[in-house]
């Protein structure tokens, strides 16, 4: 959870917190996960995980090379911009638009447009990329780059 990460923020930008995510998706795959989410991780780190995972992967700000991708909805169409108590009521009818901003999404995911690399993605400091490359290479032996998972969206909307 966020909370036993130290909150809301990337992780894996380190060799030896890009090394723990993998370990522990790892180990949850060896627990019976059937799919994993990764969220919030530079590109490289998710694209090792869905690399040594034989479960899909399902990105959220973790780059274009997970086995598909998710966005919250609220967040996509700008709806709230934090919590919204019990007592507010909708005095307006997004579900048009919603329906709108989600084909939109799911369009350019199939189409490779988003996420991009640089823009929708964490990166590591290049140190530390750099120590993560090799050690992928050595531990796993394989070059990370390349992988992208194009057209993996779907999507169930009713408005």
């Amino acid at each position: 959870t966020a909370v036993a990460l130290g909150g809301f923020r990337v992780q894996g930008k380190s060799l030896a917190s890009a090394q723990s995510l993998v370990d522990d998706a790892l180990a949850l795959q060896e627990s019976g996960c059937f799919a994993m989410v990764l969220e919030a991780m530079p590109s490289l780190v998710a694209e090792t995980i869905t690399r040594l995972l034989r479960v899909p992967t399902i990105g959220i700000g973790a780059g274009s090379a997970t086995s598909g991708q998710v966005l919250v909805l609220s967040d996509m169409v700008g709806l709230f911009d934090r919590f919204t108590p019990k007592f507010c009521q909708s005095f307006g009818d997004l579900g048009p638009r919603m329906a709108e901003a989600v084909e939109e999404y799911k369009k350019d995911v199939r189409k490779g447009a988003f996420p991009v690399e640089g823009v929708h993605t964490y990166a590591m400091p290049a140190a530390a990329e750099e120590r993560w490359r090799a050690y992928v290479q050595q531990q796993f032996g394989f070059e990370l780059g390349g992988l992208k998972h194009e057209g993996t969206v779907t999507s169930t909307v009713q408005v």
